[in-house]
C-alpha cells in the first residue's frame, strides 16, 4: 500500500505572493513554469536589499548553522522549518539574521530577522512575513524572537525600524495560513483575476493573466477602469467588456451618479472605449488636426527621459532630430505627413543621448540641453506623457532659467499622449506608449525591455564602470543597451505622432473630395 506523500510546505515566498494576489500564489505552486517571466522589478528589489544589508553590516555575513554557532554578526542561508496550525508544514528562508545579545541554544547570543521594505510604509505583507520568520526562528534557536528589524534605503540614508512581533500578529498569521493551504490544495481552481490589475505589471505571471483577462473580457481590460470602478459596474450587473459595450451611456450615467458626479461624467467615455475595443477599430473623438504645430515646422525633436524614481534621478535625456523634406509651393495642403520621414527613415536620424552624471553636476547637463535646443529654436519638442515636460521645466527652474525662457519651453513641448487621448479612441487596454505603439505595429529592437530593465542596466553600469580589470567594452554594454532602448522609445513616439498626422491627412482629403453623384 502506497504511503501518501506529505503536502509540500507553505513557504514565506508563497505567503508573500498570496498576500499580494491570491492567484499569484496559486500559480507559484501549480502554474506552468514555461509561462513564468523573469522580472526586472524583482531583480531591482533584490539589488536594493543587498545594498541595504551592505550598509547595515560592516563585515560579510556568515552562512548557515555554523555561522549561528560562531555568533557571527549577520547570517544568511539558514533554512527554517516548523509546523503551523493543524500541523501545517512551514518553511522559510530569511534573507538576513542579525545577532542580538540574548541567550539561545547557541549561548549568550541569538538572532532576529531583517526585512528590507519596498515603498514608504510597512504593509500587511511585510508584517506577516516577519511574523513567520520570527516564529520559525524562535523554534530553531530555542529562544523567543520579540522583534524583527525593518530597513529602508541604503548608504547614509539607511533607515532602521525595530518591529514588535507580538501575539496579535501571530494570531493573524494563524488565521491566514490555513486559508493559504486550502487555496493551494491540488485540484482546486485558480482564484479569479484581481479587480485592479495595474500592479500586475510587476508580476512574473503577467502574460498568463493577460491572456485570461482577454479571453473572459475582464473589465480591467477596458482602459480607464480600475478596481473601484469595476466594483461599481459589477454592482450594476455589468461584468464584462461586451456587457459594458452594449450598455446605454445615459442609463449608465444615471446609475453611477449616486456614487459621485465624477463617475457620471466618465460613463459615456467608458462605454465608447468598450465599444471601440469590442469592434477592434479606432474612432475619432474630436475633429481638427491633433498636431497643428507641425504644419509649419521645418523639423522636430523627439524627447524621452530615463529615470531612477527612488533616487529622483533623471539620468538620461535622449533626443532624436527629425528634419522635414523641402516643401514645394505655398499650398498648406502640401504640408502633409508625406513630407515628414517615415519610420524607417527616422530610424537613421541623429540621436543625442545626454547623460546626467551626478558627479558632473546638473549645471553641465542643463548647458548641454540648452545648447542643443537653441540650435533648433523653432522646432517642436515631442514627448509621450508628462514626465519629460515636468522634468525639463523643473530642471530649467532649478538652474535659474528666466520665466520667459521657461515659457518658450512650455510652448515647444507637445505631449503626444495627451493629443492622442483628446482626439482618438483606440482598441487598446492602455494608452501607454508600449500598448499604443505595439498596436500600430512598432517593435522595440530589444525584446522584453521596459523601464525597470533599463534602470537595472543603469545601476549595473554605475557599479561596474570603475571596477578594476573590467574590459571597457563589457563595462560600456549596459549603457549601449540603455541608449538603444531610449532611442526606440523616441521612435515609438514618432510612430504614434506620424499615425496622427496620417489620419488628419485622410480626414482632410475626405472633406475635400467631391460628393458622389
Amino acid at each position: 500500500m502506497a504511503v501518501p506523500m506529505p503536502p509540500p510546505p507553505l513557504t514565506d515566498r508563497l505567503l508573500r505572493s498570496w498576500l499580494r494576489c491570491r492567484r499569484r500564489a496559486w500559480l507559484d505552486r501549480h502554474g506552468p513554469a514555461e509561462a513564468r517571466r523573469w522580472s526586472a522589478h524583482r531583480a531591482l528589489a533584490l539589488q536594493d536589499q543587498l545594498h541595504s544589508f551592505q550598509s547595515l553590516l560592516p563585515a560579510r555575513p556568515g552562512h548557515g548553522e555554523a555561522a549561528c554557532q560562531r555568533g557571527d554578526g549577520g547570517v544568511v542561508g539558514l533554512r527554517l522549518r516548523g509546523a503551523g496550525p493543524g500541523g501545517l508544514p512551514l518553511e522559510a528562508h530569511p534573507p538576513l539574521l542579525l545577532r542580538v545579545e540574548a541567550p539561545s541554544r547557541w549561548g549568550g547570543h541569538g538572532y532576529r530577522p531583517v526585512l528590507v521594505r519596498q515603498g514608504r510604509h510597512l504593509t500587511r505583507e511585510h508584517r506577516l512575513v516577519l511574523a513567520l520568520w520570527g516564529r520559525l526562528l524562535a523554534s530553531h534557536q530555542g529562544a523567543p524572537v520579540p522583534q524583527g528589524l525593518v530597513l529602508a534605503g541604503a548608504g547614509q540614508q539607511l533607515q532602521q525600524e525595530p518591529f514588535k512581533l507580538g501575539p496579535g500578529l501571530q494570531q493573524q498569521l494563524d488565521e491566514v495560513l490555513p486559508r493559504l493551504a486550502l487555496e493551494l490544495e491540488p485540484g482546486r481552481q485558480p482564484p479569479p483575476l484581481v479587480n485592479d490589475r495595474k500592479k500586475c505589471t510587476l508580476c512574473s505571471w503577467r502574460g498568463l493573466c493577460d491572456q485570461e483577462a482577454s479571453r473572459e473580457g475582464h473589465l480591467s481590460e477596458v482602459s480607464g477602469i480600475g478596481g473601484k470602478r469595476r466594483d461599481l459596474l459589477l454592482s450594476l450587473g455589468i461584468a464584462s467588456l461586451p456587457q459594458l459595450a452594449a450598455s446605454d451611456p445615459e442609463g449608465l450615467a444615471s446609475a453611477l451618479e449616486e456614487h459621485g458626479e465624477q463617475h457620471r461624467e466618465v460613463a459615456d467615455q467608458l462605454v465608447a472605449q468598450a465599444r471601440v475595443q469590442a469592434a477592434g477599430s479606432p474612432r475619432r473623438r474630436l475633429p481638427g488636426a491633433a498636431l497643428p504645430e507641425l504644419a509649419g515646422a521645418g523639423g522636430l525633436l523627439l524627447y524621452d527621459i530615463e529615470s531612477d524614481p527612488d533616487a529622483r534621478d533623471d539620468f538620461l535625456h535622449g533626443l532624436l532630430r527629425l528634419e522635414r523634406a523641402a516643401l514645394q509651393g505655398p499650398d498648406p495642403r502640401q504640408r502633409a505627413s508625406s513630407s515628414w520621414p517615415a519610420l524607417a527613415a527616422a530610424a537613421q536620424a541623429t540621436y543625442h543621448p545626454l547623460l546626467a552624471l551626478q558627479e558632473q553636476g546638473e549645471a553641465r547637463l542643463w548647458r548641454r540641453l540648452r545648447t542643443l535646443l537653441a540650435r533648433y529654436p523653432d522646432w517642436p519638442l515631442l514627448h509621450y506623457g508628462e514626465t519629460e515636460a515636468v522634468g525639463l521645466l523643473r530642471l530649467a527652474e532649478r538652474q535659474g532659467a528666466s520665466e520667459q525662457e521657461r515659457a518658450r519651453l512650455r510652448r515647444r513641448l507637445i505631449d503626444v499622449h495627451q493629443r492622442l487621448k483628446r482626439h482618438w479612441l483606440l482598441p487598446v487596454n492602455s494608452y501607454g506608449l508600449k500598448a499604443v505603439a505595439s498596436w500600430l505595429g512598432f517593435r522595440w529592437s530589444q525584446g522584453g525591455v521596459d523601464g525597470a530593465r533599463c534602470l537595472l542596466w543603469w545601476r549595473q553600469w554605475r557599479q561596474d564602470r570603475d571596477r578594476p580589470g573590467r574590459p571597457p567594452r563589457l563595462a560600456a554594454r549596459p549603457l549601449e543597451r540603455i541608449f538603444r532602448y531610449n532611442r526606440d522609445d523616441n521612435l515609438a513616439t514618432w510612430a504614434v505622432a506620424r499615425w496622427l498626422l496620417e489620419q488628419d491627412d485622410l480626414a482632410a482629403a475626405s472633406s475635400q473630395a467631391p460628393p458622389k453623384p
